[in-house]
C-alpha cells in the first residue's frame, strides 16, 4: 500500500465522539448476538478472583434501546473520579499558567539548553516521562502532561508532539513496566511466582519501546519543522500554552520558584502517599487543588481573580471530561448485558489446539481484544489470568510467558484503546483527540507490537521462567 493511501486511511478515523458512540453501538448489539454468561468468583485478598472452568452461562440480558442511552449517565457516574481529577488538574495547571511561572520555567529551560539541542531535549523529556510511568504509575503522572504542551510548543513542535512526548512514554513505560504492580505484580501473585521475577526480559522490552518513541518524536519533529502543513496538530488549541516573548527575555522570579517549589512539593506529597497510604484518584484530586489554590495565593491572586481562573480552566478540561465519561459508558453496557465474561471464555477456546509459538502471540492478541472491553490492568488480570494461566500450561507455556504475553497485549493497546479513562484523560490534558492520536501513534504501536511479538518467541524458545 502506498504512503498516500496509507495516509488517506489515516484522515479516515472517524471523531472521537463518534467513534466511542459506534462502539456503544457495537456492544449493545453484542448483548443480543453473544450468550450471556460468567465465571465464578472468590475474594483473596478482598479482591474478587474468577475460579477457572466455572464459565456457565445464564438467561440472556440484551440491552434495549432506552436502556443503551441510559448507560450514558451511569458512564459518568462510574468514572467520576477520573472526570473530576480531569478538572482538579486543568485548575491546577490553570493557576501555575495564570502566574507565568511554567512559562517562565520552560522558556529559561530552553534558553539554556539551547535550541541547537532540540533534538535531545525531546529524547530524554521521553525517556523521562517514559520513566515516570514505569516506577510511578499512570493517571498518578496526569499532572505533568501539560508541562509537555508548554515544552513542545517553545521548541516549535505541536501538541500532537506533546501527547507522544508524555502520553505515549508514559503508557509505554506503563504498560510494559518490568515492575507494574497492577499487571505484572497481580499476575505473579496469582500464578504464585516470585513478585516482578524475570525482569531482565522486561526491562529490554521495555526501555527498547521507549527509544523508538524517542526517535518517532525526533522523526515527527523534523517532518513538521520542514513542512508545517503536515502537522497533526493544526487548529488544535494552543492557547495560554505558548511562549508569549522572545527566549532572551526569560527568566526564573522569586515567585516563579515559589510556585514551581509548591507543585514539586505537591507531587513528592503523591508520590509518598500513593506508596505509603495507597492514594488514588481522590487523593491525588484533593493535592491537585491544594497546588491550585497555594499557587493562587503566594501570587497574591485575588478573589475574583482566582474564580475566573477555575471556570477557564474548567472550560478547557471540560471536553477530555466529557470523554472519559462518555467512553466508561461501554463498560456498563458489558456489565449489563453480562456478555464480558463471555467474551474471555469464547477467546480463551480460540486458543486450544494452536501450535506452540502461535498460541503465545494470539493469546497476546486475545487480552488486546479484552482489553478494549476490560480497560483495567489490575481487573483484566483478574479476570482473565485464572483462565489462561492453566490453558497455557496445558498447551506447553511457562507462566512467565503467558503473564508476558497478558502484559503485552494489555500495556501496548492502551495505546490506542478510547475505552480507558487514563488514555483519554492524559491527552485531554495536552488539548488532543483521540483521532487525531490515533493517526499519529499507531505506526509506533505496530512496530513495538511486532517487537513484543519477538519476545514472546524468545521466551517460548528460552522456557521463560
Amino acid at each position: 500500500m502506498s504512503k498516500s493511501k496509507n495516509l488517506s486511511l489515516f484522515k479516515r478515523i472517524p471523531h472521537a465522539i463518534t467513534m466511542l458512540f459506534g462502539i456503544i453501538i457495537l456492544v449493545t448489539l453484542l448483548t443480543y448476538l453473544l450468550p450471556a454468561g460468567m465465571y465464578e468468583r472468590v475474594l483473596i485478598d478482598g479482591r474478587s478472583t474468577v475460579v477457572p472452568g466455572s464459565y456457565k452461562t445464564i438467561p440472556v440480558t440484551p440491552v434495549g434501546f432506552l436502556d443503551m442511552f441510559k448507560a450514558i449517565p451511569l458512564g459518568f457516574k462510574a468514572a467520576v473520579e477520573i472526570i473530576f481529577i480531569v478538572l482538579a488538574g486543568g485548575i491546577m495547571f490553570g493557576f501555575m499558567e495564570k502566574s507565568k511561572a511554567v512559562e517562565n520555567a520552560v522558556g529559561t529551560l530552553v534558553k539554556n539548553l539551547g535550541l541547537k539541542n532540540k533534538h535531545l531535549i525531546i529524547v530524554i523529556m521521553t525517556f523521562i516521562y517514559g520513566l515516570l510511568g514505569v516506577a510511578v504509575g499512570y493517571e498518578n503522572n496526569i499532572a505533568m502532561v501539560p508541562i509537555a504542551a508548554v515544552l513542545s510548543l517553545a521548541l516549535g513542535g505541536d501538541l500532537i508532539l506533546a501527547a507522544g512526548i508524555s502520553v505515549g512514554a508514559m503508557t509505554i513505560g506503563f504498560g510494559l513496566s518490568p515492575i507494574n504492580p497492577y499487571t505484572v505484580g497481580t499476575g505473579h501473585k496469582i500464578a504464585e511466582l516470585s513478585m516482578f521475577s524475570g525482569a531482565l526480559l522486561r526491562s529490554v522490552l521495555c526501555f527498547t519501546g521507549l527509544g523508538i518513541m524517542a526517535y518517532y518524536n525526533v522523526r515527527y519533529f523534523k517532518t513538521i519543522t520542514l513542512n508545517p502543513q503536515k502537522s497533526l496538530g493544526i487548529g488544535l488549541n494552543v492557547s495560554e500554552l505558548t511562549l508569549s516573548r522572545p527566549l532572551q527575555e526569560y527568566r526564573m522570579s522569586g515567585n516563579n520558584w515559589l510556585v514551581i517549589s509548591i507543585f514539586m512539593a505537591g507531587l513528592m506529597a503523591i508520590l509518598y502517599g500513593v506508596f505509603n497510604f495507597h492514594w488514588y484518584i481522590n487523593e491525588l484530586s484533593a493535592v491537585f487543588l491544594i497546588i491550585a489554590l497555594l499557587c493562587g495565593l503566594v501570587s497574591r491572586m485575588g478573589a475574583t481573580t482566582m474564580s475566573e481562573t477555575v471556570l477557564k480552566s474548567v472550560a478547557i478540561a471540560a471536553p477530555g471530561a466529557f470523554m472519559v465519561g462518555f467512553a466508561t459508558t461501554i463498560k456498563v453496557l458489558m456489565e449489563m448485558g453480562n456478555i464480558g465474561d463471555t467474551i474471555s471464555y469464547r477467546l480463551s477456546m480460540v486458543l486450544e489446539g494452536l501450535p506452540l509459538y502461535a498460541s503465545a502471540i494470539c493469546m497476546s492478541i486475545s487480552q488486546t481484544v479484552i482489553n478494549f472491553f476490560i480497560p483495567s490492568g489490575s481487573g483484566q488480570a483478574l479476570a482473565t489470568l485464572p483462565v489462561m494461566l492453566p490453558l497455557g500450561e496445558s498447551l506447553g507455556l511457562t507462566r512467565q510467558t503467558t503473564i508476558l504475553a497478558f502484559q503485552i497485549g494489555d500495556g501496548l493497546s492502551n495505546l490506542v484503546n478510547p475505552t480507558l479513562g487514563g488514555l483519554i484523560a492524559m491527552l485531554s490534558m495536552c488539548r488532543v483527540p483521540i483521532d487525531r492520536w490515533i493517526r499519529f501513534i499507531f505506526p509506533v504501536l505496530i512496530i513495538i507490537l511486532l517487537l513484543a511479538f519477538l519476545a514472546l518467541i524468545i521466551a517460548v524458545a528460552t522456557n521463560y521462567n
